[in-house]
């Protein structure tokens, strides 16, 4: 069976990966556009303090941040370790101790449900100063104990890698599916034809265009996001934890003294790949606010990525009615490395005819749903 799969984000990636790995033969065609949301997410894999009340997308949502567990192993037995994942606790901060004990029942709650999550235990201001150095001194916390975070970028190569080791091929370029007699036969890139048994489209706020040659009019939008990366001199942020404070913005260490900070949601802009005064003023008056011992580093860089947002906050993951052959992976908006793994194992699984490991029908792409937010933040 041959499989072409459109995009090499992290969903995108991990399609190629779980079908190759099952012995599919896989071809996989990226255009590297700029503003690749897998390049500029933050990396946060912490689902299970979403704000997000839908229970199929918290379904999907949990399982998205436990199936990492599985999925670096897997790696680990093709060599790839480079990942950036790391399993370092997340912690909740407010000077409202009252708001933080409704969390901490919150989470004990969900527990019960999703043991992945680990242990939510309350922490003084000082001991979650001691985890956080640079964090005000009035923040007590909840640490979330499986809080983990990730590079989205070292992912998604690593996975592309790992399905090359399967046999995967990969090719640069824009693709334009090919549609006859009443199915999606495969792809053209430039001269070449590549047949296919199997289409499955994941490349994100670029999807809607490359569908609508096939009639599919997609409803996905760009939601520009703005994330700085600080460097703090001499710190060793390697086991930080994943900071959530008020609001809809965050702080995520990584290893060298890295912190990253973020981030916008941007909607109505379009494609504009820039960064922005008012973006950056945003972003680190947020960061600097939460945490003021950020005030010494260094700032290294701001990555711009265009989060694929649908209507609702369901992703689209799935087959398209009247177009056989052909699969859909996307609206992952700000949950894209979170979901993108398990959601590409889940698509690997249905372009093999297999029954897929959670239910897609209520992530059908072309679903019926009222325009609504999408994954609220944490507060």
């Amino acid at each position: 069976m041959h499989i072409v799969v459109v995009g090499a984000g992290i969903l995108g990636a991990s399609t190629a990966f779980h079908a190759a790995r099952a012995g599919a033969r896989v071809t996989v065609v990226d255009a590297a556009h700029e503003g690749r949301a897998t390049a500029a997410g933050a990396g946060i894999i912490c689902p299970w303090v979403s704000g997000a009340e839908d229970a199929a997308f918290y379904g999907l949502y949990s399982e998205g941040g436990r199936y990492y567990t599985d999925l670096v192993a897997a790696l680990g037995e093709v060599g790839e370790t480079d990942l950036g994942y790391r399993r370092t606790g997340a912690l909740i901060v407010s000077d409202d101790t009252n708001e933080l004990e409704a969390f901490q029942r919150l989470l004990a709650q969900r527990r019960a449900e999703t043991p992945a999550m680990g242990e939510a235990s309350m922490l003084s201001a000082r001991d979650a100063a001691k985890l956080f150095p640079p964090l005000r001194r009035d923040y007590a916390a909840v640490r979330v104990s499986g809080g983990a975070r990730v590079d989205g970028r070292r992912m998604a190569a690593g996975l592309l890698r790992g399905a090359v080791h399967f046999g995967a091929v990969v090719r640069g370029g824009h693709a334009a599916l090919v549609f006859a007699e009443g199915r999606v036969r495969g792809v053209r890139l430039g001269d070449d034809e590549i047949g296919a048994d199997c289409v499955v489209v994941a490349a994100g706020v670029w999807a809607p265009e490359l569908l609508r040659g096939v009639g599919v009019e997609l409803p996905i939008e760009p939601m520009r996001g703005q994330i700085v990366h600080l460097m703090i001199p001499g710190a060793e942020t390697r086991d930080w934890p994943v900071i959530f404070p008020p609001g809809a913005h965050y702080l995520v260490p990584f290893d060298d003294g890295r912190v990253v900070v973020g981030a916008t949601r941007e909607s109505g802009i379009g494609f504009d790949y820039r960064v922005t005064a008012m973006g950056q003023a945003q972003v680190l008056a947020e960061a600097l606010h939460v945490a003021p011992g950020l005030g010494v580093a260094t700032v290294v860089e701001t990555r711009v990525g265009f989060r694929p947002v649908g209507p609702g906050v369901r992703p689209m993951l799935g087959t398209v009615p009247g177009l056989e052959g052909l699969l859909v992976g996307n609206g992952l908006g700000a949950a894209g490395l979170t979901i993108g793994p398990f959601g590409g194992r889940l698509l690997a699984e249905a372009a093999l005819g297999a029954v897929p490991s959670i239910e897609l029908e209520p992530f059908a792409p072309l679903r019926r749903v009222a325009r609504e937010a999408p994954i609220p933040p944490l507060r």
